[in-house]
């Protein structure tokens, strides 16, 4: 038993390497998921190793190094729907280099299309891990390396005797405070801010879940619109070990909805200002939980809450119906407004290229953007999960099945009225209009939106998904002079 033990013990997680520019263009993020697996394996005894092949851009023949130089007893990798094709190219790869190696696969996309995995690649599949993974993970390698019934570990799919085998789903972990984590196997020089100077950025969760059904997304089906917060002094105290042992600056909250319990974020924010954390914040949330913290909302600034995304969509209240938003336009208008107020940088993106839209209507929510005026906007194509609410509605105009195509990116619904090339080219259209009317109006902004917006805009026209499409924009000598003032600022 002693050796069997041994034999399943090293347990390797590996980023898939996909890359399509959009998360790129901002900074380098690490994988907070595979620190909370690591940090519940390594507290059962078992020996994760942390391999973040898509932040170190590594190619598929560095990763065959790696495993072989390894030569782990498991492989684990996770795949949203964009990622799905290179993460089931590593798990490939690793039982040519060794079909002994088990392998499993986590996340969004395998959770609800895994009959589709297994159907098409179970060769090099063998579990399937659905929901939550670290109390999975850790009851898979019991039962593997104690030749135990991996039939009663919960929250696996796998394939037996031809046929898939579903385990019951476990309850969500009802205590996150008690999660062990594994910050100290991080490579922390990889993981940086752009817009931030000598930047250590790291992504933290203080809370799982969504209560929200937006009809285009994945996560009120995989938290089945449940939500759990952590602790606001289990959270700051985890933001303050950062800082002081790892130097860790800036922190992008991995958070569907991080603010959702007012009484706890209001805690989080006093707690932070208390304490002097120091920390930059990233964050998203919704556009209610913004106004209905109008009377606190200079809390968010003295807490260091440096950037703000809102998830509005659309500038139209016919679409924000369809997508379930469950938010009107005009209080869109109004929480940017407040956040801008307090000097924070605002993002938000828009969803086009819906069955129904034109030229004009894209054109039109351009336009409808800059009233809204966020510092940040972004204009992303439609992407139709297989397993999303709207998927129905979408089908019959999707052009491929190409799931490394599903990024938000590339075009793959083709509206009634408009070719997929149409989709591409105002897609560009919109993200040249907006940027321009973004630096044409920079002696409006306060100075460190200026600085922002200068750094931001040059990485976006430079390195980002976007560079192509900005190359071609004709801009005004003295915007250009500020460009290059910005290239120069970063390079010292």
């Amino acid at each position: 038993m002693k050796f069997i033990m041994e034999k399943r013990k090293k347990v390797l997680l590996i980023t898939p390497p996909y890359h399509s520019g959009v998360v790129e263009s901002a900074g380098v993020w690490l994988n907070v998921g595979f620190v909370y697996i690591a940090g519940s394996l390594r507290a059962a005894g078992y020996e994760p190793i942390i391999y973040d092949a898509m932040s170190c851009w590594h190619g598929y023949d560095e990763i065959e190094k790696r495993i072989t130089d390894i030569r782990p007893d498991v492989i684990a990798t996770t795949a949203f729907t964009a990622g799905i094709v290179d993460g089931l190219k590593v798990l490939k790869l690793a039982k040519d280099i060794n079909p002994e190696t088990i392998t499993v696969i986590g996340n969004v996309h395998p959770t609800f299309c895994y009959e589709e995995i297994f159907r098409e690649h179970y060769e090099y599949v063998d579990y399937i891990v659905r929901g939550e993974g670290e109390e999975a993970m850790v009851d898979l390698m019991d039962a593997l390396s104690e030749k135990g019934d991996v039939s009663r570990v919960k929250n696996i799919v796998y394939m037996k005797e031809g046929k898939t085998v579903v385990t019951p789903l476990r309850g969500h972990i009802k205590d996150l405070d008690t999660l062990p984590m594994a910050w100290d196997l991080i490579d922390w020089p990889l993981y940086t801010y752009k817009p931030m100077k000598d930047s250590v950025l790291a992504i933290v969760s203080s809370s799982r879940g969504c209560n929200q059904q937006c009809s285009f997304c994945s996560q009120q089906m995989f938290w089945k619109r449940n939500w759990r917060g952590r602790s606001a002094e289990n959270f700051v105290a985890e933001l303050e070990h950062l800082r002081d042992a790892y130097g860790v600056n800036v922190v992008m909250l991995a958070d569907e909805t991080p603010t959702l319990s007012r009484k706890r974020w209001e805690k989080i924010l006093d707690l932070l200002i208390e304490r002097n954390v120091g920390t930059k914040l990233l964050l998203e949330t919704r556009v209610d939980d913004i106004i209905r913290d109008e009377e606190i909302m200079w809390k968010y600034r003295e807490a260091q809450v440096d950037h703000i995304y809102l998830g509005v969509e659309s500038t139209s209240q016919a679409s924000l119906d369809k997508f379930k938003k469950n938010i009107k336009v005009e209080e869109s208008k109004r929480a940017l407004n407040m956040i801008n107020a307090q000097d924070i940088v605002t993002e938000t993106s828009f969803v086009l290229g819906m069955p129904d839209d034109t030229v004009e209507s894209i054109r039109e929510t351009v336009e409808l953007a800059k009233y809204y005026n966020p510092d940040l906007a972004f204009f992303l194509a439609i992407a139709p999960w297989p397993y999303s609410e709207i998927y129905p509605e979408l089908k019959d105009f999707i052009v491929t099945k190409d799931y490394s195509r599903y990024n938000l990116v590339e075009p793959v619904v083709k509206p009634k009225n408009m070719t997929i090339q149409q989709v591409t080219d105002e897609l560009g259209r919109a993200a040249r209009e907006y940027y321009m009317y973004k630096l044409e109006t920079l002696d409006s902004m306060t100075e460190k939106k200026r600085e922002f917006m200068i750094k931001v805009i040059h990485i976006i026209a430079t390195s980002s998904y976007l560079a192509k499409t900005m190359k071609g924009t004709s801009m005004p000598e003295e915007i250009k002079k500020l460009l290059d003032k910005a290239i120069i600022v970063d390079s010292h």
